[in-house]
């Protein structure tokens, strides 16, 4: 299964990973990249040029993995995302409930 945005994820155990403490630790994937052009510091080897980033909640810290080293675990449901006056909220099938929220007014517009 690809893993995207908002994936919750385990990070396997690997060399690189059990260095760091980070081997069996679940987090949640925030983004992607293509190391060649960011120059992200990527734990694991890459077999293409592409990475995704994992905040693990316990550690209050994000990585970049190599995708080899994550294992799906769901799409994390119930994920809310804010963008303006927009808001989604992730499924369980891993698509996305989209909704608008109200403006609100400033409190010195009356009318």
């Amino acid at each position: 299964m690809e893993i995207r945005f908002g994936d919750n994820v385990k990070i396997l155990s690997s060399p690189e990973t059990e260095a760091r403490g980070l081997s069996g630790k679940t987090g949640q994937v925030y983004g992607e990249t293509t190391p060649s052009v960011t120059s992200v510091e990527v734990i694991g080897e890459l077999t293409d040029d592409f990475a995704l980033n994992v905040s693990i909640a316990e550690l209050g810290q994000t990585f970049w993995f190599s995708p080899r080293l994550l294992e799906f675990v769901d799409h994390g449901a119930g994920t809310e995302m804010k963008i303006g006056n927009h808001k989604a909220v992730r499924r369980a099938d891993g698509t996305w409930e989209e909704f608008e929220l109200t403006p609100r007014k400033s409190w010195w517009k009356f009318w």
